[in-house]
């Protein structure tokens, strides 16, 4: 897989937006891969409960407050994705500059209008 999304913060609830992130992205074919705190699967992708060293992530979609954010900070650089979307409630300007400061381009933008007006 090339080019592969990471929802983190990912949601079994078919409410949350994270969940619904994972639907549309698969909808306009992406490749996804997800991390919840919980176990599970939504059409086909299995929620991860445990940080795994992913390949090729181009973009992490963050779907986290900022409090929670901190314990991912190592591990979303290690990933060296090209992009972390700060969603709506996401927003952070202290993980923003450490992802800049790693050539990580820091986004403030919602998913899923990116999608929908085919900008993602």
């Amino acid at each position: 897989m090339k080019n592969v999304t990471l929802v983190l913060g990912a949601s079994l609830n078919p409410n949350r937006y994270s969940n619904i992130a994972i639907k549309r992205l698969l909808d306009k074919k992406y490749s996804v891969v997800a991390l919840g705190q919980k176990k599970g699967t939504v059409l086909g992708v299995t929620i991860d409960d445990e940080k795994k060293d992913y390949q090729d992530i181009d973009t992490v979609t963050l779907y986290l407050n900022p409090e929670r954010q901190k314990d991912f900070y190592e591990y979303v650089i290690s990933l060296k994705p090209r992009r972390v979307i700060f969603n709506p409630g996401a927003e952070n300007d202290e993980f923003a500059r450490l992802l800049e400061s790693n050539n990580i381009k820091a986004e403030v933008a919602c998913t899923l209008v990116l999608i929908s007006i085919d900008e993602y």
